[in-house]
C-alpha cells in the first residue's frame, strides 16, 4: 500500500492502495465515483474513459500512480453547475438505449469540444473511435455533439 493524492473533480484526495490499483477501481470503490463504468478491463472498449490533466484516458488499465499528483475528471465533475451541455445534448437527442457506454462516450466528446469547438463529422468519428456502443446509438451521438457544439445537424 502506498498513500497517494490526487486531485478528482477539483479536490485533492489521499489514498492509500497499492500503486498498480487501476484508476477505475479508485475511483469506484475507495472514492465511490461510480459513474464511470467497468466495461472490457483492457481499455478497448472506452466506457472508463476520464480525463487526466484534460486528455482522455482509459481509467482500467491505468494504474493509479500514473496519476499521482494530476487531475482527474470523471462524469460527476464534468458540469460545474449542474448538467454539462453535452450531457444536456445526449438527453435532448435521446442518444442512450442502454446507456452503458454513455459516459465514457460524453467523456471523449467533451475531450474533442474542449480542443475543437466546432467538429466535422471526421473529426468526432476520430474522437469516439474506440468508444464502443452495443446498441449502435453512433449517429444520434454525433447528433448530440454537434448539438452541444451550436452546430445543430452533422457537418
Amino acid at each position: 500500500m502506498a498513500d497517494i493524492t490526487l486531485r478528482v473533480n477539483g479536490s485533492e484526495k489521499k489514498v492509500s492502495v497499492s500503486p498498480e490499483t487501476p484508476l477505475l477501481w479508485v475511483l469506484r470503490d475507495t472514492l465511490e465515483l461510480t459513474g464511470t463504468k467497468f466495461g472490457c478491463g483492457a481499455g478497448l472498449c472506452g466506457a472508463c474513459t476520464v480525463h487526466v490533466d484534460g486528455a482522455p484516458i482509459r481509467s482500467c488499465s491505468t494504474p493509479v500512480s500514473q496519476v499521482a499528483g494530476k487531475s482527474v475528471t470523471t462524469i460527476e465533475g464534468l458540469g460545474a453547475n449542474g448538467l454539462h451541455v453535452l450531457q444536456q445534448a445526449w438527453i435532448a437527442e435521446e442518444v442512450p438505449q442502454c446507456g452503458y457506454c454513455q459516459t465514457g462516450q460524453i467523456m471523449s466528446a467533451a475531450a474533442l469540444l474542449a480542443k475543437t469547438p466546432s467538429p466535422t463529422d471526421e473529426q468526432i468519428t476520430q474522437a469516439i473511435n474506440g468508444n464502443l456502443c452495443r446498441c449502435g446509438t453512433y449517429e444520434r451521438i454525433r447528433k448530440a455533439i454537434h448539438r452541444a457544439a451550436g452546430n445543430g445537424g452533422s457537418r
